[in-house]
Parts: C-alpha cells; structure tokens; sequence
C-alpha cells in the first residue's frame, strides 16, 4: 500500500497565486491601500490632491477636447453643437465621436450627482436628445 504523502502548511505557503504579491492580496487591493495612505499624508500636510480627481480626468483623459465651460451654458442645443464639434475634431478620443460626445455628457451628469439642480439636469437631458439627433441617432 502506498504512503500518501502529506503537505505541510510550511510549502503551500510558498505556492502562492501568480495573481498576488508579496503582501499575499490581490494587485487592486494593494493600489487601494497605497492609494489611502497617499490620502492621509495629503490630508495631512493641507495639500487637496483628490479633491478635483474628475477635473483632472477631463483635462487629461483620451476624451476629446471640449470647449471651457460648455456645460454651464443655459441652452441645450449650444451643449449638443459644441460636443459634436469637439468630438468630430478630436485627435483625443478612442471611439466614435457619438460615443465621445455622449460619454463626456453622460460624465458631467453623473458627477454632479445629486448637487446638480433639476433645471439644470433637464437642460443637460434635453442636450442629450439633441446630441442623438444631431448625429442622426434619434429614436
């Protein structure tokens, strides 16, 4: 009869999975750890480094170039020219510029959350139909 041969706790710790580090978690994990800690020095010392983290995405994303404070325009129709004239001429947008356009709208909105007035919600939905038409996507 052959011996089964057991396995100490000592060698199924070296086999650890390709996916974890030396900390034994996950890679996300490990960012969102280092990530806090970046927090707390920040806070810390005054500075506001995540404060303005969607400013910065539109600055410097692969978006598009928009026009400065074309979202704070009152009229939904000037909204929706000046985003498909923004993503048919973008050098820095991945998709189609429907799809640019759209996802920057839809980016706006969905940050402001719930600081955003209705008014201005409604403008801004009303700049989506008009983004649809524009492009000739109206339903």
């Amino acid at each position: 009869m052959a011996a089964r041969k057991t396995t100490s706790k000592s060698t199924s710790k070296s086999r650890r999975s390709p996916a974890r580090g030396k900390s034994g978690r996950p890679p996300r994990q490990r960012h969102a750890q280092a990530h806090a800690a970046e927090q707390k020095k920040a806070s810390r010392a005054g500075g506001k480094s995540s404060r303005r983290w969607s400013h910065h995405v539109m600055e410097t994303s692969d978006a598009m170039d928009l026009e400065h404070d074309i979202f704070k325009t009152g009229n939904a129709e000037e909204i929706a020219k000046s985003l498909k004239q923004s993503s048919t001429k973008s050098s820095r947008r991945k998709g189609t510029p429907f799809q640019s356009a759209m996802s920057m709208l839809n980016f706006y909105i969905n940050r402001a959350g719930k600081n955003l007035p209705k008014t201005r919600r409604a403008t801004l939905e009303q700049a989506k139909r008009k983004l649809r038409e524009a492009f000739g996507r109206a339903p």
